[in-house]
């Protein structure tokens, strides 16, 4: 069969063939030599591509996702030959040795469920056994990091090279993982609040999915989604997704810092479009800029570092009035004379930068106004001027409980 599939193109509409087979019933004992002969020499994204055909062409994502964890073991063998590896300050190594740490450290929970679950009580439980579970729930509440690493850094920068799919999947899986530690963090917060038989069922049920979960998640990724992204991402991108990594923080342990080849990390920006206002964190219209400033339910104005007005938006809502004819006069000219020597005082704080903020709340006609002022300044510090905020809190402050975006499609 082999010589049928001499090209990349042709591997893969295989795979999609034999993957198909699977979804409408074949076992995999029966298709796994055809799989191992399909994806010998097989580039490390064929799997990733494949998927993300598939669901272009119409099988549900869930679908995708379940035949996934069955194809996986047809590829065990083939994608074990292939080794991922990449240099200490690299994106993926870390990502990587922090699977083999939080991989050790579902297995340690799982140990102390034991320890707790051979015990006839909660008294009965050693002290250093609790505080080891502790331990344990403090470090994967830091793992989430990892997880906020790779939802909105790496996979963004898949999508740019047009792998969408298995990003989407991998993000699903993230969401059952945190469903399971949000049980975990229940059962061991709650241990003193509930029957000790219920607190050690859950305990022990949660942590064996922890662990399963991890293992075949962490799998996945190590040898479908990171051999995806060394094939398609530039050296360029990666040294500016270490620095995205850097800005959000690390578990488990602190990489080594970054030893950046000597290539230009401006080569992972996109292309710059003209007629666009062009950002640090992306870019703009003219026009979708002003809506959206205008948008904002809030008032907003600047004055510059002479205390000139330059621009205030035009909010549905606007609280004070503002007319154009402000523009170009001094905020001082703006203010009654009672109130000029406050005016000034604050401005002359943020210009030495005594404080970083000025606060102010009014009732006005059975509203509560909530008006800031904040020093703007450039990366060096230096004082450009000052933004005044000005927001309707009225509706805001009855605010209780919580509602989630979930919520939303439940209320329609």
């Amino acid at each position: 069969m082999s010589e049928l599939l001499g090209s990349g193109e042709d591997k893969k509409e295989a795979l999609k063939r034999l993957i198909r087979r699977l979804h409408e019933g074949a076992s995999p004992e029966e298709l796994k030599e055809e799989f191992e002969e399909i994806v010998k020499g097989a580039p490390p994204d064929l799997i990733a591509r494949v998927e993300e055909e598939l669901i272009r062409e119409g099988m549900p994502k869930e679908e995708v996702q379940r035949l996934c964890d069955l194809h996986l073991t047809l590829f065990r063998e083939s994608l074990e030959r292939t080794e991922v590896s990449a240099p200490g300050w690299h994106p993926i190594h870390i990502l990587m040795e922090e699977h083999k740490r939080l991989l050790e450290m579902a297995d340690e929970l799982r140990k102390i469920a034991r320890e707790i679950g051979e015990a006839e009580d909660l008294s009965a439980v050693p002290s250093q056994t609790i505080e080891k579970l502790e331990h344990i729930v403090e470090h994967l509440k830091d793992s989430e990091s990892h997880y906020l690493r790779e939802e909105n850094v790496l996979f963004p920068y898949l999508e740019r090279h047009g792998i969408t799919q298995p990003p989407a999947i991998m993000w699903a899986e993230h969401e059952g993982i945190r469903e399971i530690k949000k049980g975990i963090y229940g059962a061991a917060e709650g241990r003193e609040r509930t029957a000790f038989e219920e607190f050690r069922s859950k305990l022990i049920d949660r942590s064996i999915e922890l662990a399963e979960m991890l293992s075949s998640h962490f799998y996945k990724e190590n040898n479908i989604l990171f051999p995806t992204a060394l094939k398609v991402i530039s050296e360029g991108e990666w040294i500016e997704i270490r620095r995205e990594f850097d800005s959000i923080g690390y578990c488990c342990f602190t990489p080594r810092p970054a030893e950046a080849p000597s290539v230009q990390a401006a080569e992972a920006r996109p292309q710059e479009e003209p007629g666009r206002i062009e950002l640090e964190t992306g870019s703009f219209t003219k026009e979708e800029l002003e809506a959206i400033l205008n948008t904002l339910p809030i008032d907003i104005t600047f004055v510059d570092k002479d205390d000139t007005v330059r621009y205030f938006n035009q909010s549905k809502e606007r609280i004070f009035l503002r007319t154009k004819a402000v523009i170009g006069r001094k905020v001082q000219q703006c203010h009654p004379r009672k109130s000029l020597h406050l005016v000034n005082r604050i401005l002359d704080d943020f210009k030495s930068g005594r404080r970083g903020v000025a606060e102010f709340w009014i009732q006005m006609k059975g509203r509560t106004i909530y008006i800031r002022y904040f020093p703007v300044r450039s990366e060096k510090g230096e004082y450009l001027g000052c933004i005044e905020v000005t927001q309707d809190i009225t509706e805001i402050r009855k605010i209780e409980g919580e509602k989630r975006l979930l919520d939303e499609e439940e209320g329609r």
